[in-house]
């Protein structure tokens, strides 16, 4: 019975250093998923939550490399887009005004948005 547990345990061991050996040396990950391969329904959350984020931050460098990965040519496109479908869709005002702020601040505003600025000109 003694025998068996000391294998056991061994075999435990040899197989956790073969995983981690084999995990971090030999195939490595290499970098997180882009969020450009992410279903459409998860992008459009994730340019929520960056709209959300420049909100609270204010940093809008960090919100054009964000959205960069979306969209390197034109990172104001997706929220563009987005905000006008959710116009359109009747959506949730507070998830709208923080794209339409963030799109102003991009430049890249347009009349659909206009009205969610909440005051700015």
């Amino acid at each position: 019975m003694r025998r068996w547990i000391i294998h056991a345990v061994g075999g435990v061991a040899v197989g956790l250093a073969l995983g981690f050996g084999i995990g971090w040396g030999v195939w490595p990950r290499e970098s997180a998923p882009s969020p450009a391969k992410l279903r459409w329904d998860y992008q459009e959350n994730y340019v929520i939550m960056i709209a959300t984020a420049y909100e609270v931050e204010g940093d809008l460098n960090m919100a054009r490399e964000r959205l960069a990965s979306l969209d390197p040519q034109n990172p104001a496109a997706p929220v563009v887009r987005l905000g006008e479908r959710l116009v359109a869709a009747g959506a949730d005002t507070e998830d709208i005004t923080h794209l339409a702020r963030l799109a102003w601040d991009m430049g890249a505003i347009t009349p659909p948005l206009e009205p969610y600025l909440g005051g700015r000109p």
